[in-house]
């Protein structure tokens, strides 16, 4: 029997490879970003509390019927010579006629996303910087950050080249206008 030539694993292989082996305490969630592993603690209660007043208004107040999912893995592009950036948002909005969520695997590809929201937590600047620029590489519509030290929100739009190409940031108490196929004013009064 002949043996077959294995090609040489890369960093990347032996990264992603450790990240996926990863048993995570409960509560805690896994992340691999831009070729870092990140593990993230259980959020505080004002941490869920921005996402629950999201949530609700996009749920009741959007044009297009919406579909959710919390800490959804995404499977995202990443940059040359690192493994594929696993992300996971503290929310995931589709179209819920695309059914994008039903019989999806723990780590699922971002077409079909319509947006993503994060909060800041622990490692405010992951949410800033990291994960915009892997959102943006994977073409997600819309990023909508809350950024709990700025006391603000901002909603990246218009992805290309690996980054947003538009921007608008707004502190707690305006009204966001969030575009089609949300096409309403996302009220934040609640966040100040």
């Amino acid at each position: 029997m002949t043996a077959v030539p294995h090609e040489p694993l890369t960093r990347g292989d032996v990264l992603l490879e450790g990240f996926l082996a990863l048993d995570t305490p409960e509560g805690f969630r896994a992340e691999l970003i831009e070729g870092e592993i990140v593990v993230t603690p259980p959020p505080d209660g004002d941490h869920e509390d921005y996402i629950n007043q999201i949530v609700k208004q996009i749920i009741r107040r959007s044009r297009t019927d919406m579909d959710y999912s919390g800490n959804k893995g995404l499977k995202l592009r990443s940059a040359p010579d690192c493994p594929r950036n696993h992300v996971i948002p503290d929310g995931t909005f589709a179209a819920a006629d695309r059914r994008l969520f039903r019989g999806a695997e723990p780590w699922m590809p971002s077409d079909g996303v319509a947006l993503v929201l994060e909060v800041t937590s622990t490692r405010p600047h992951a949410d800033r910087e990291a994960k915009r620029r892997c959102y943006a590489r994977a073409e997600i519509p819309l990023y909508l950050l809350v950024d709990r030290d700025a006391s603000s929100l901002t909603l990246f739009s218009d992805p290309e080249n690996g980054d947003y190409r538009q921007l608008t940031t707004l502190p707690f108490g305006k009204p966001l206008p969030l575009p089609e196929p949300f096409g309403f004013d996302l009220e934040t009064a609640d966040l100040a």
